[in-house]
Formats: structure tokens, sequence, C-alpha cells
């Protein structure tokens, strides 16, 4: 620990300064390739979003790999031959260089392996969603702000580093369509319903099943889970479905402009009306009811995937919308989606003036990430931040999952009406896993 200290602070003397990265507006300068200057990292997980992740820290020095693919991790070793090399995270974090890792496993390792990561010292870069249940990510939330002096923490939420998303956040903070007392959202994305996978396929002779699995309950490989994030993330095992999925990317804007924390409640309607024990829902309309915040009234967020929309406003059809956000102010409607943003009625803001940007521009995901590494300065995307917004997600799935519409104490992490909630607020990890 007093080597990895020293080193940080060895980093942030020899990187930007933070004073120096906001007066540049948020632009970085050259920095110097010299290898004493960048960081260590370890990347668990090297294919998939593991591959584009690797991608994005391969400038700094990449000193070991993990993947439970044999394959990909030959693969990744390939680029990287100085890299060490493993099967399970739980060694790859104890390699005494490491400064921070990236972690782009299956949802029900992340919180894990980045709780493991932070309370060795190390900065953390974790893919969403950051955890697998709503006790997951409360954990991961404080493990940070426990160690916060220490390390450095982003969720790979990549639109939140777009300027489209800060111009909006910007729109709504500064009052462009008044006081905000809805936010919808939406996903076009849908679930598959049914059950398990039935029967069993032999084991991949390159594939470490059981390190997969992880604290996951024991499920015989089947190929059917393996396809892609798309697929494994349909099973409670192993993921929260389009909501925990996407909810990460679309939310986030709502959650970022309204400035949200926690709930006061959560309701569902969703098809099939009665969860099944196995597989996330086909569709799902949630409620969440937000008390005032600050300068920010009341507000419902609601949440939309499969087939379900929020009501269009007229002449913006929003069924042929992927995804998007909707904020509804008593001054006018604000639509938004990765990309674009209007502002309705069209003839009412036609001469609007934009407030001048308050968010600088981004370094680019990642390059907020090794910036905070090097320097200090908190990301805009760390563990309390994407923590927090994880813990509000995950709380509908499991108000889907208990049948009722949950009133919630947050502060103890309890549905005051629903104990029978506790069995997915916190979910059982196998023998031999630990958060």
């Amino acid at each position: 620990m007093i080597m990895r200290t020293s080193r940080r602070q060895f980093l942030q003397t020899t990187g930007l300064t933070a004073a120096g990265y906001w007066a540049a507006g948020g632009v970085a300068a050259a920095q110097s390739d010299s290898p004493n200057e960048k960081l260590n990292v370890g990347v668990i997980g090297v294919a998939g979003r593991g591959g584009a992740n690797l991608g994005g820290v391969s400038r700094e020095n990449v000193v070991a790999l993990c993947d439970i693919d044999e394959n990909k991790l030959g693969g990744a070793a390939k680029r990287f031959p100085k890299a060490k090399t493993y099967i399970d995270w739980r060694e790859a974090v104890e390699q005494k260089d490491l400064d921070a890792v990236t972690v782009s496993t299956a949802d029900q390792v992340h919180a894990l392996a980045s709780c493991w990561a932070m309370r060795r010292g190390l900065s953390v870069y974790c893919e969403k969603p950051l955890a697998h249940s709503v006790h997951e990510a409360r954990t991961v939330q404080e493990v940070y702000l426990e160690n916060k002096d220490k390390v450095a923490t982003q969720m790979g939420t990549q639109i939140h580093a777009t300027d489209n998303y800060r111009r909006v956040v910007e729109l709504i903070q500064s009052g462009a369509i008044g006081k905000v007392s809805e936010a919808h959202c939406w996903c076009g994305r849908h679930g598959p319903g049914g059950g398990l996978p039935e029967g069993e396929d032999p084991v991949p002779p390159t594939l470490h099943w059981d390190l997969w699995l992880g604290p996951a309950p024991f499920r015989p490989y089947n190929k059917r889970y393996m396809p892609g994030n798309l697929v494994w993330n349909r099973w409670w095992d192993f993921g929260n479905g389009t909501l925990g999925d996407m909810g990460s990317h679309v939310i986030d804007l709502a959650f970022w402009a309204l400035k949200l924390r926690d709930p006061t409640s959560c309701d569902t309607h969703c098809e099939p009306a009665k969860a099944s024990p196995h597989t996330n829902a086909k569709w799902m309309v949630i409620t969440w009811e937000h008390p005032a915040r600050g300068d920010m009234p009341p507000c419902t967020l609601k949440w939309y995937d499969g087939i379900q929309r929020p009501e269009s406003p007229p002449g913006h059809d929003l069924s042929k919308w992927g995804l998007g956000v909707k904020f509804v102010g008593d001054k006018g409607i604000l639509l938004a989606d990765y990309g674009k943003h209007i502002l309705l009625p069209e003839d009412k803001f036609k001469d609007f003036q934009r407030p001048e940007p308050f968010i600088p521009k981004s370094l680019g995901h990642h390059g907020e990430w090794i910036h905070a590494c090097k320097t200090g300065e908190p990301t805009l995307c760390n563990f309390d931040y994407s923590g927090k917004l994880i813990e509000h997600n995950l709380l509908g799935n499991v108000a889907y999952r208990t049948g009722k519409k949950l009133q919630w104490d947050a502060k103890n992490l309890k549905a005051t009406n629903a104990p029978e909630a506790d069995q997915f607020i916190r979910r059982k990890y196998r023998e031999g896993w630990t958060l």
C-alpha cells in the first residue's frame, strides 16, 4: 500500500494539475510519453467490452491481463507480451505493481472485482451496470467513499462524456423548460421471457466456466448463455435485463440533469405480470417517485422498454425513437437521445438563447478516468454517482420480482412494506465467494 500510495503521489505531480485542466476548459495539453508518467493497468476481461476498454487504456502500461477464456487471453497477450496473464481476477488484483484495473466481466462479478481492487488501493474503471444487486451497488459506493482519497473510479457509461448529454444537463439545470416534474426514459430492447436453457453442453476446453459463474448459482454450461452480452444478461443469475443494461445509459441523463439520488417509492407494470424466477420481463414500465432536492422540485421518473413508450408530443412520434428521454417542465418539453435534443414547442423556443456551457468538454470517457488516476480530480461517473444510479435502477427489478409497489427506506436499504423484497435486494453468493 505504501508503494502504491507513493506511486499515486508521483503520478499526480507529473501529470496535469487539476487547475490547469479546468483552466483549459477541460482540454488536456499533450503529455509526455515517459513510462514513468504512465499508469500500470490490469485489464480484467479482454474481449467484447473488455477489448474496447483495453483499447481505451492501451497508451498506459498494460502490465496484467485476465480472462476466463484462454483463447481470448492469448490473443490479448500477443498485443501486450510483457503483461502477466491470469485466469482468476482474484489473483490479478494482487499483482504488486498495479495502479489501476478495468473490470469488464459478466455483471455478477462487477461489484466483487471492483471492491476487492479498491480495498487494495487500486483505481477502478468498471463496465456498466456497476453491480448485480441493490445491496452490491450500495456497497460499491461505500467502499469508494472510504477510499476516495486513494483511488479514482469510473463506470463505463460512455455517453456521459458526450457534448450532447452535457448540453441537455445545462438546459435542464438552467431552467430552460422551467421546473421539471416528470422524466420519461425508454429503450426499445426487450427481454425473452421463459426459463433456464434445457440440457447441458460440453464446456469448451479453453473456457473456465466455474470462474465465469463466479458468485452466481451453479448452472450447467449451456451454449445459449454465451453468445454475447445481450443473451446472458437476460437471466437473473447473471444480469438485470434491459433496465440493468441500457438503463445505465438512458436513465443516466435524467439522473444527472435532475440531481436525483434516492427515491421514496418504486412501482412496476410489466409483461409477464408475474415475474419468472429465472428470466427478465419481456417489457417493463417502472415508476420511481423522487422528493425535492435543493432547487429541484419533487418529480416522477418513468422507465419503458420493449414495445412501451411515453406519450408522444405533437409532431414527434416516439415509437420511431429507439431510445430517449422526455423531460416535462412547466414551461416546455425537452426530448433527447444520444446524439440530439429538441426543445418543444418549437415555435416558442425558436429564438431561445442557450446558457453558456458550464460543464467542460470531456477528455473522453477513458481519458477522464486516466486523468483522475494521475491527478486526484474526481470523474463525473465516479462510484458514488454511478453506484447510486445503479442502486436506483435495480430497485425497479426488485419491485417487479416482488409484485408490489415498494415504499423505499434508502437509509436502511429496506422496502418497508415488503420484507420479501430482501431476497432480491441482497443476493446470496455461492460458497467461496465474498463481496
